[in-house]
């Protein structure tokens, strides 16, 4: 399918009904399912049901103001001019935690591991947006912007691509328990899941889009910063600093995409308006700023504590009484939580403001062997260690900072191809990926993703099958790793 920006703009209809919030998360797993019975591919319901809520959610973008310049030849100077004070605004940030600052963000490491959890939703799709874009493979406007999103994924490296990074610094801090966040969680996510299947209908708000997510901006700098005081790996944020660079990277891409893509005969004040609600619609939601914000360390920990009381209500013996009622009844009742932990206090088992050794109940979560251990993740016995210590304030400028941090190489990443001369047929670079491809652990999609090749020997050939294993559900498996692969080396040729 061809496609013209110059005459084929299709106009946003204005909505009038509120906006729908309250179906975010539904819609964002819903979309992760792809339910059209083709990889890559979602129902129709959820089709119309995403365009419903991209649509609503472009409405609420149009009412915000981030600066977006009225006229297209004051793009590129406004996007330096944001680059230039974000940059003085971190170095200002720097001198003043060289001069002895707390953090900014991070109170205490929990609150941290909160903010990676509360993000989760966004993060795991990172660049779903461009997914759409892949058919589009023989224009050379959209070209750059398919290399980001392989880029996004890796081009096929699982060290490299973005969602299986995230899978793993969640899992690596217990953090990987975040399906059951509230809905406003899920908004950004679902609204990068929507344009990921709208992009025939809604290309220069997916551009526009596209440009306001690969700026720089100041808090992803800082939380690089302080994650990596707070000894956790920054990798996945720092990364983003690096590969979205304004002067070759994933920003200057999207810029160019921007100014390539203007139409050249037709409505260019309309596809500018379209490009600006794209851009502010990376504001809808819930961005990393208030994720930060909205930590409270006593009512997270309440909440952890109440979610395990729904498990462990009857599971509790009755010998043990805490204020002369046994646990289950305590448990029996989750807005009696926060007296429950008083209780424990009074009675000696928790002992707030020392180190968390010299609380009672402390060991019966941690000790081997001891009651409930294993009861509690990584994240949660980071709450209640830094509820016990009840001095995050303290812990601001103490910890020491792990500048580097070694990092395992594509030397040894087994499914990475060696290079193949070029002059090579279609059908000759298949069966190399196919040789190569590693067969461990769910060998059998990769095995059933090869057959579907097979006989193929064109490039739109290999893309429509590859296509949609390079979708958001699909790039981070092993099949998907190989089809990403196949993909790149095909797309680079």
């Amino acid at each position: 399918m061809t496609y013209s920006l110059s005459t084929n703009i299709q106009l946003v209809a204005p909505s009038h009904s509120p906006p729908q919030q309250e179906g975010s998360k539904q819609l964002y797993f819903a979309l992760l399912e792809e339910r059209g019975g083709i990889a890559g591919q979602i129902g129709e319901l959820e089709r119309s049901t995403s365009r419903s809520f991209l649509l609503e959610q472009l409405n609420v973008a149009a009412e915000i103001d981030v600066g977006f310049p009225t006229e297209m030849q004051s793009l590129p100077s406004m996007l330096l001019n944001d680059h230039d004070q974000t940059a003085q605004r971190y170095r200002h940030y720097l001198d003043g935690r060289h001069a002895g600052s707390p953090r900014r963000y991070f109170s205490c490491r929990s609150h941290a591991m909160y903010f990676l959890r509360t993000v989760a939703p966004t993060k795991l799709v990172d660049g779903a947006w461009l997914y759409g874009l892949l058919e589009r493979w023989q224009d050379s406007r959209i070209s750059p912007l398919i290399q980001t999103y392989l880029e996004e994924l890796g081009c096929g490296n699982a060290l490299q691509n973005h969602v299986v990074l995230y899978k793993q610094l969640l899992a690596r801090y217990g953090c990987d328990k975040w399906q059951d966040g509230p809905d406003e969680h899920f908004t950004q996510g679902a609204v990068q899941l929507a344009l990921a299947h709208h992009g025939d209908e809604f290309l220069p708000e997916l551009i526009g889009f596209n440009l306001g997510y690969e700026q720089l901006p100041l808090h992803l700098l800082i939380t690089a910063y302080e994650l990596n005081e707070l000894d956790i790996d920054p990798y996945y944020f720092s990364l983003h600093v690096t590969i979205d660079n304004a002067s070759t990277g994933h920003a200057r891409k999207a810029l160019q995409s921007v100014l390539d893509c203007m139409p050249r005969i037709g409505n260019v004040a309309e596809f500018h308006r379209r490009v600006g609600n794209g851009y502010q619609l990376n504001h809808v939601g819930m961005g990393t700023p208030q994720a930060i914000k909205s930590f409270d360390l006593e009512q997270e920990l309440l909440r952890v504590f109440a979610d395990k009381a729904l498990i462990g209500e009857k599971l509790h013996s009755d010998y043990c009484l805490v204020a002369g009622r046994s646990v289950s009844d305590w448990l029996s009742s989750p807005d009696e939580i926060a007296d429950l932990l008083r209780a424990l206090q009074s009675a000696g088992w928790i002992r707030r403001g020392e180190n968390p050794e010299q609380s009672r109940f402390w060991h019966l979560l941690m000790d081997e062997q001891a009651p409930m251990f294993g009861v509690f993740n990584g994240y949660e016995q980071q709450l209640l260690r830094d509820w016990i210590l009840d001095d995050a304030g303290k812990m601001s400028t103490t910890r020491a900072i792990n500048r580097f941090r070694r990092r395992p190489t594509t030397e040894h990443v087994e499914g990475a191809p060696t290079a193949m001369q070029s002059g090579t047929t279609i059908a000759q670079i298949i069966a190399h990926h196919a040789r190569e491809a590693p067969r461990l652990g769910a060998c059998a999609d990769v095995d059933a993703l090869f057959q579907q090749l097979a006989g193929v020997d064109s490039k739109a050939e290999a893309f429509a099958v590859l296509s949609g294993m390079l979708s958001p559900a699909n790039h981070p498996t092993p099949a998907g790793l190989a089809a990403t692969r196949l993909y790149t080396d095909l797309f680079s040729r």
